[in-house]
């Protein structure tokens, strides 16, 4: 990985007048969350078609729930990251915005970070199917599956499945950030899933610098990147900060 280009975002988040992040399960991963998608992921054992669309949620809500507490053990389990620590540490300095994330796993918010915008929800609280209370996940009583609502309505995680919108004010909120930012750091996602794969394209089109990190080059980097820092997300943000540090002291 290339010094210079840790050097030259380090220079352009300085610089910039509003940084924004946006994240997806890649950042996660060395959390021990495995990427969805990748091969050892939950959509390798569990069709997602048969298991994370509302219709199939509404259908046979014990059936997803057993998938869904496989879910929740892992994220239980999980911790912040050099990634998402330094993701905090830069809003705490002033240099960051706001972070828009496509995970349910609220280790952004564990971090430290602050103002974090969740494009998909938050695994930690559930939703009541018939009066829309929420409530903490560790509040609830999971056995027997699925668990309930004290007006016996069904819970489900305060989370997007397929076939549900975006929350609005989330939505509203990070086009927002997009459109007004100039420099947004892209971490942890290929932004293929519609609608957060619109965000690095509104803030192109704004004028916005674009910097991935990500293990692999994705169509990200042909079309919308300025450059990609390859590699894990961890060691390469967690570089960042010690050159942004060193900087600042300089």
């Amino acid at each position: 990985m290339s010094e210079d280009l840790i050097k030259r975002t380090a220079q352009a988040v300085r610089r910039a007048k509003k940084v924004v992040a946006l994240t997806g399960a890649g950042i996660s991963v060395e959390s021990g969350i495995p990427d969805f998608r990748g091969p050892s992921g939950l959509w390798s054992k569990y069709d997602p078609m048969e298991y994370a669309t509302i219709e199939a949620f509404i259908a046979d809500p014990k059936k997803v729930w057993a998938m869904l507490q496989e879910m929740g053990e892992l994220v239980e389990n999980s911790k912040p990251n050099p990634a998402h620590l330094t993701l905090a540490r830069l809003e705490e300095m002033g240099l960051l915005s706001s972070v828009v994330t496509q995970n349910i796993d609220n280790l952004h918010q564990a971090a430290g970070s602050k103002r974090v915008i969740e494009f998909h929800g938050n695994g930690k609280r559930l939703v009541c199917m018939t009066c829309n209370r929420l409530y903490d996940r560790q509040e609830v009583k999971m056995e027997p599956l699925p668990p309930r609502c004290t007006c016996n309505g069904v819970l489900k995680p305060n989370v997007v499945f397929f076939g549900e919108p975006i929350p609005w004010g989330a939505h509203m909120e990070a086009r927002e950030e997009a459109g007004s930012c100039d420099l947004m750091l892209v971490i942890g996602t290929s932004a293929v899933v519609s609608p957060a794969c619109d965000l690095p394209v509104i803030a192109k089109r704004g004028g916005a610098t674009i910097v991935e990190v990500n293990l692999e080059e994705t169509q990200l980097t042909q079309y919308i990147s300025n450059w990609i820092l390859k590699g894990s997300a961890s060691f390469l943000l967690h570089s960042l900060w010690q050159e942004i540090v060193s900087m600042e002291r300089g």
